[in-house]
Formats: C-alpha cells, sequence, structure tokens
C-alpha cells in the first residue's frame, strides 16, 4: 500500500470515527434524524467534486444521489423532528419548533429541489456542452429561473418554483439551489460545532 493509499485510509477512518462518536448515545427519532442527514451529506459529498469539475460527471450517480436526498426531505424530514426531540447528541435548536412553518418550508424546498436534481442530472454541467432542456423557460420573465436571481438570501427560492423547471437546469445549477437550501436551513436550525 503507498504511502498515499494509507493517508486516505487514516482520513476515511478518521472521519468514520468522528461520524460514529457524534452521533453516540443517540437512540431513537434523533438517531433517526441524525442518520437521515449524514446520509443526504454523504450524497451531497459524493456529486459535489463533479460539480465543480473535479471529477468525471457522471450522471447516473447524480441522479442516484439527488434521489437518496429527495428520499429523506420533505415530510421524510419533518416527521423526524417532533417537538421537544433536543437531547444530547441533538444538534436542533429549540427555534426549529418556534419556526415551524418556515423548517417545514426550507425539507419541503429541499425535496423539491432533490427532485429538480434529479431530472437535470441529463443536462450535464454548465458550459458542458450537455445542456438540455427549454432554455428559454429559464431565463424569461419573473416565473423564469433567472428572473430576479435564483436563490433569495434566505436560501428561498422564487416562490412556486417546480422539480420540473430546476430540472431545465444545467446539474450544476440544480445542485447550487439544493446545497444553498441545506445551508440556510442548518445555519438557521443547527448548533454551531464548536
Amino acid at each position: 500500500m503507498t504511502f498515499r493509499k494509507l493517508v486516505l485510509c487514516g482520513a476515511a477512518l478518521a472521519g468514520l470515527s468522528a461520524a460514529a462518536f457524534a452521533h453516540s448515545g443517540a437512540t431513537g427519532v434523533v438517531k433517526e434524524r441524525m442518520d437521515a442527514m449524514k446520509s443526504m451529506g454523504d450524497a451531497v459529498k459524493r456529486i459535489k467534486p463533479m460539480m465543480s469539475g473535479e471529477a468525471a460527471y457522471d450522471e447516473a450517480a447524480v441522479r442516484a444521489a439527488a434521489q437518496a436526498i429527495a428520499d429523506e426531505a420533505g415530510t421524510a424530514m419533518t416527521e423526524k423532528f417532533p417537538e421537544g426531540s433536543t437531547d444530547h447528541p441533538s444538534e436542533v435548536l429549540q427555534r426549529t419548533w418556534d419556526e415551524w412553518s418556515r423548517f417545514t418550508g426550507l425539507a419541503e424546498q429541499l425535496e423539491v429541489a432533490a427532485n429538480g436534481l434529479a431530472q437535470a442530472a441529463g443536462n450535464g454541467r454548465h458550459g458542458d456542452g450537455h445542456m438540455m432542456g427549454d432554455q428559454s423557460s429559464m431565463m424569461g420573465g419573473q416565473s423564469g429561473m433567472m428572473g430576479g436571481g435564483m436563490m433569495m438570501g434566505n436560501g428561498d427560492f422564487p416562490e412556486g418554483m417546480t422539480a420540473s423547471q430546476i430540472g431545465q437546469m444545467p446539474a450544476d445549477g440544480a445542485f447550487m439551489m439544493l446545497t444553498q437550501t441545506c445551508s440556510a436551513c442548518h445555519d438557521r436550525y443547527r448548533k454551531d460545532d464548536d
């Protein structure tokens, strides 16, 4: 085994150990929630290098990762947040329930974005020459995706945006919408790691 492979294996094991430690002691719905979040995070990590051009683009892998996220988003996510489930090692803040409508809206947005990314997987990345779909629907008017910007400052995307509309985008644009939704939720409803 080369030194580089040894270092990579060590880093991978350290990452797994850290994740296992963070979830140690978690039971019931808190464990289910943490496992679901880890699953979604792993899906994002698998395709992030493809979206940035650091790895070869793999349409099937993008679609599979998007589906894994969609399966854990929306109602599947919010059902794992019964009120008061903040016991250690939970990382969720009380404001989740104080702002339940906004939180559930972000969970639903995540499902829409993930389903949109699954549809956009066949479009390739912007500039790769793979762009398909009705590009005019992305550019025009206020109902188009580019009219008024893709995401609002609070992580919300334009009201009424559908998975089909997101599916017309290049995959890296759809991925950006998905990750911005994740970030908006984490920034607002998850305890800092320090």
